[in-house]
């Protein structure tokens, strides 16, 4: 299983946001790319970028600095934030990211989905936010009545291999990953799912790990590694073992 550090980017800064609350944030960095270089020091095998200006704005912002982490670093980065169009999948692609993770786009225009699995596979994600079940979209301003399992089904008969999951009311808050919500989303959707929301301690990371059976591939790590709640190191091992 794959520990993946995760840094949100807003105007410019490394920041965290509780339950994707904008008047919730707070900045760890003014300079996210020496928080990429230090997470590939500490041993991280894929960064988790997140452009929060574009996933509010709808269309990604900070490709910038992006482009200046892609210099810096050379293990695989998943980037997502604003990515809305073919032209946006192409931009990002062009720039050497690794993965490219969709989350609106895949309700409201599939077509681009289509088309971005066509061209480039196994490299294009989709981010699946929920809250109640329901997916979230707009970077989580609106929750939608579409059920989330029931997008993953979808996604995997359109040729998805790999999601994102993410339960927005644990994101952020330390309190620990919705574990039984996991479980089934990697059982009834039978992709392989990378856990993303709530992970508060080294304990969290080895519940995730025990899940890797059922389709697992991966933990994203955010507020926690900023706060030194849980150490880097130590959930990459925890991860390989």
């Amino acid at each position: 299983m794959i520990v993946i550090p995760a840094i949100d980017i807003r105007s410019g800064n490394c920041v965290r946001l509780s339950q994707g609350k904008i008047d919730a944030e707070t900045v760890y960095s003014k300079d996210p790319v020496f928080i990429a270089k230090l997470w590939q020091a500490k041993g991280a095998k894929r960064l988790h970028i997140v452009d929060l200006d574009g996933a509010f704005g709808g269309a990604a912002k900070n490709t910038d600095i992006l482009e200046k982490i892609r210099k810096e670093v050379t293990i695989p980065i998943e980037f997502g934030g604003g990515i809305r169009s073919m032209n946006s999948v192409d931009m990002v692609m062009d720039m050497g990211i690794d993965y490219i993770i969709l989350g609106t786009i895949a309700i409201y225009n599939p077509d681009v989905l289509r088309a971005a699995l066509e061209k480039y596979g196994t490299k294009v994600m989709v981010g699946i936010d929920a809250s109640d079940n329901k997916v979230a979209i707009g970077g989580w301003k609106e929750v939608t009545t579409v059920d989330a399992i029931e997008l993953a089904q979808k996604m995997k008969e359109m040729g998805l291999k790999e999601i994102i999951y993410t339960d927005i009311k644990k994101d952020g808050m330390l309190q620990g990953p919705n574990i039984e919500s996991i479980r089934k989303m990697a059982k009834q959707s039978k992709l392989n799912i990378i856990a993303s929301g709530g992970m508060s301690n080294l304990e969290d990371i080895k519940k995730i790990k025990a899940l890797e059976k059922d389709g697992v591939s991966g933990a994203i790590i955010g507020r926690a590694l900023y706060t030194d709640a849980i150490n880097l190191e130590e959930a990459i091992k925890i991860g390989e073992n």
